[in-house]
């Protein structure tokens, strides 16, 4: 058996209609395992799960969530426990970022909405799939932070706070439930090319700025961190828990 063989494992992973997360469920899929594509809109979550499908039949359903609405949450559970009796594989994806600027003048619903879906929401879902994971003595949840939460930022300050939130989350899983064989990590991206970072890299100023004094003097590709989440959810990775996970090409070590 390959290190990174999936084949037999489920996964679900927020957020995977676009960029990160959709290279995700691509990669997850082409190592045999069955995914859960999920986003908010309907269409673009047939789109990629027939994409999948076209290449690895009966691999992928497409189940539409709001991260933001517990009830939403639950119900991609349970639809996924419905189709495929399990969650190997938690991928906490999906994130916003509703205000860019300095700190003096966030208004207080765009923190609240932040932290809600990149914190709050996570905690939900871990806790949704953990019990299946406990009672089968196996899971890895996967958590996409950024190096966001390892710096501090002029123009992305809640966003930061919230990814070092998740970078505890996944601590405080890991040692909640290490002795069960559940594993949580973080994957902790530097600037890839995403729609959700458009604001960065399409900014030709920004850009320079953000790879001028990197190592590999670009930024990255959504591949390269998919790459990784198959690693954490492998056999590869079976060692490895309560940590993040750092892939920015160089940047945060320059």
């Amino acid at each position: 058996m390959s290190l990174f063989d999936l084949k037999g494992k489920v996964a679900i992973v927020t957020g995977s209609t676009r960029g990160i997360g959709e290279a995700i469920v691509h990669r997850f899929a082409e190592q045999g395992a069955k995914v859960v594509v999920s986003s908010r809109k309907a269409d673009s979550c047939e789109k990629v799960a027939g994409e999948i499908n076209a290449k690895h039949a009966d691999h992928a359903i497409a189940v539409p969530c709001n991260i933001s609405d517990k009830a939403d949450l639950q119900r991609l559970v349970d639809t996924t426990m419905k189709k495929w009796g399990k969650v190997d594989i938690l991928v906490c994806n999906a994130a916003v970022n509703p205000y860019f600027g300095p700190s003096k003048d966030l208004p207080d619903d765009a923190f609240d909405k932040i932290m809600s879906a990149n914190v709050k929401s996570n905690h939900w879902l871990c806790h949704m799939v953990l019990p299946q994971m406990v009672e089968r003595k196996d899971g890895s949840i996967i958590i996409i932070s950024s190096i966001g939460g390892l710096r501090g930022s002029p123009i992305l300050g809640a966003y930061c706070i919230s990814k070092a939130a998740d970078f505890q989350l996944a601590r405080n899983l890991a040692v909640e439930y290490g002795v069960h064989n559940v594993r949580a990590n973080c994957i902790a991206p530097g600037l890839i090319k995403t729609y959700f970072a458009k604001a960065l890299w399409d900014n030709p100023d920004i850009l320079e700025k953000s790879t001028s004094n990197a190592p590999l003097r670009r930024i990255g590709m959504p591949d390269e961190i998919a790459g990784a989440a198959v690693f954490l959810a492998s056999p590869a990775g079976a060692f490895m828990t309560g940590q993040q996970l750092v892939i920015d090409g160089g940047v945060t070590i320059a």
